[in-house]
């Protein structure tokens, strides 16, 4: 099923910036675009002062002791993945084709036997969850389209003072939303214009 964009992407391999293995060239590249973290706040017009304020002057978020067990936890979980579901974790950042400003960092991807690019999110949580938070929907959308995925798999570790709850973590397909993805590079393009405008 092709995009509303109505071409097929070019191959995503082809579209990778920076690999968050070398930090400097990682972090440099994601300063210079809109990311899916980023995406993931733009919860509508009033949100887009909030993140362009930060893409120019720093959130002045260094992380806490919940990212860091979510970063010494991902691994394993990534492993779980790829062990169940054949996807392979990646720390690549790509951007959408045609868009170098559109950027985005799944935590793991792989080609299925349709040849749909598929994806994963990894995330861990400290609260049961009863829908999926709309934020990590927004920011599962976003990659979709920047890669040119169908569907993600959202993975989630639930822990209790950061000892896993469970054996194994959830998860759930996600599918691509069109309309959502719409939304998200409006409102990521508005963000863009601001940081450029306040730039010059």
């Amino acid at each position: 099923m092709l995009s509303l964009w109505d071409e097929p992407a070019p191959d995503h391999r082809d579209r990778i910036v920076a690999r968050a293995a070398d930090r400097v060239a990682w972090l440099r590249a994601r300063s210079r675009g809109i990311t899916a973290t980023d995406v993931a706040r733009l919860s509508g017009t009033a949100s887009v002062q909030a993140v362009a304020f930060d893409k120019i002057n720093g959130s002045g978020f260094g992380g806490n002791v919940f990212t860091d067990h979510g970063r010494a936890r991902e691994p394993e979980i990534a492993r779980w993945v790829e062990r169940h579901y054949g996807i392979v974790s990646s720390d690549a950042l790509f951007h959408a084709a045609g868009q170098p400003a559109h950027l985005a960092t799944p935590d793991g991807l792989a080609v299925a036997t349709s040849g749909h690019l598929e994806l994963a999110e990894i995330k861990t949580t400290s609260s049961a969850w009863r829908s999926i938070p709309r934020s990590y929907l927004r920011q599962v959308w976003w990659q979709q389209y920047v890669l040119g995925a169908e569907r993600t798999l959202l993975v989630w570790e639930q822990h209790d003072d950061f000892v896993p709850t469970n054996a194994e973590p959830e998860c759930r397909w996600i599918d691509r939303d069109e309309s959502q993805i719409h939304l998200l590079v409006h409102l990521a393009d508005q963000v863009l214009r601001l940081v450029a405008d306040r730039s010059r």
